[in-house]
């Protein structure tokens, strides 16, 4: 199940560890597949305490992956969130044991379609279960267990990682002190789902999708996965940051060329986005992730009432939005918010002003810093958390 990793893979569980679960108690998935055994790739920072106090689970949006402070072997470029994880920030490792992993269905590591059948020895591919954001949350758990640690002192994360803390505190309210979700919603939204179903599409229709075993002929549709990321990036950004950053500027000419080249910067940036990013992701991991955010709807799991969802909760919340956000806009973060103070549970909320779009939880706002160095600062003097957040 665990050998012939793509090179990918190997670059990624040489730089990190992994651990394999399920082997005696296979998981069972909510699509009814037991699955076990299984590897969690994941990546640690700082030592966690002696009463096991002190550990952050960051949760890591779409296309993220496990390494957030440290080189990614497989790019090359630095971890993805060194602004705030770091020493001297406000993930301290000399104060915390930060824990991120490759989500379930992923590919650098995490078991997904890339892994081989135990019956086939093949590579699952499509034959993989379809997984969802509380399975993956419950892999999570189940390396907590492993490791021994019995509770968070807090989950964090933006996009498709706050989904998966609002399935931690949720599933898991006993074992989660605070959750900080971003930029997120607790349901996918009908736009979200069909902005997917484009990129699900365009991996398909190409010729070297091959059914999803590609691999098998030594090919990948990596035209349809360019195309997939083009146009999920568009909504990473708001109108206003791509006007700042491109505007009509045409790229490398003068004048336009009459034809389909990349005539204008936008045009050759979304290029750039798609051909870099196919040389990191899988196509089908793709597919099984994008299908795991269609899937969340926290308030279906719960009689349709999302606050029951957190019913009695003892997690401090702290909810962050952004005001150029129309991938997850400002009113989803105020549902989930409604919904938490109609449970009677702990929770504040910071609009974040910022014409960055989606894609500002990943950059430099001075606002969300302050608000989640504030809140861990609370949440740590009332766990009696020596140091807290600077």
């Amino acid at each position: 199940m665990f050998d012939d990793l793509t090179d990918a893979e190997s670059k990624a569980l040489a730089q990190c560890r992994h651990a394999v679960l399920g082997v005696g108690q296979p998981m069972r998935l909510d699509c009814g597949v037991d699955l076990g055994p299984f590897r969690i790739a994941y990546q640690t920072y700082g030592t966690l305490n002696a009463d096991k106090s002190n550990a952050v689970l960051i949760c890591h949006a779409l296309t993220g992956d496990q390494f957030v402070a440290d080189r990614n072997p497989v790019t090359g470029k630095d971890g993805w969130w060194e602004s705030i994880v770091g020493p001297g920030r406000i993930l301290d490792p000399a104060r915390y044991f930060i824990i991120c992993t490759n989500v379930l269905g992923g590919c650098l590591g995490t078991t997904g379609p890339l892994a081989h059948e135990p019956a086939t020895r093949q590579p699952w591919n499509l034959r993989f279960p379809v997984v969802t954001i509380a399975d993956m949350v419950r892999a999570q758990a189940a390396l907590l267990d492993h490791l021994g640690i019995p509770d968070l002192f807090c989950a964090i994360g933006g996009s498709m990682g706050g989904m998966q803390v609002l399935e931690w505190a949720a599933s898991f309210p006993k074992r989660l002190f605070s959750a900080v979700p971003i930029a997120t919603a607790a349901r996918h939204s009908a736009q979200n789902i069909a902005f997917h179903e484009v990129g699900r599409q365009a991996i398909m229709a190409d010729p070297e999708w091959k059914g999803g075993d590609y691999r098998l002929h030594d090919t990948a549709p990596e035209r349809g996965l360019a195309v997939a990321r083009m146009t999920a990036h568009i909504t990473y950004l708001s109108e206003q940051a791509l006007q700042r950053k491109f505007g009509r500027a045409l790229q490398n000419r003068d004048t336009v060329g009459f034809g389909f080249d990349a005539d204008f910067q936008v045009e050759s940036y979304l290029r750039h986005q798609g051909s870099t990013f196919v040389d990191r992701f899988d196509a089908n991991s793709y597919l099984y992730i994008t299908r795991a955010m269609d899937y969340f709807d926290l308030a279906a799991a719960h009689g349709g009432v999302l606050s029951n969802a957190f019913k009695g909760s003892p997690t401090r919340f702290c909810l962050m939005s952004f005001t150029s956000d129309w991938l997850f806009p400002t009113r989803e973060s105020r549902a989930v918010v409604h919904a938490l103070n109609a449970a009677a549970a702990n929770v504040s909320f910071v609009e974040v002003e910022s014409d960055k779009g989606h894609d500002a939880f990943l950059l430099d706002e001075p606002e969300m810093f302050r608000t989640l160095s504030g809140f861990l600062q609370g949440a740590a003097n009332a766990r009696g958390l020596a140091g807290g957040s600077k």
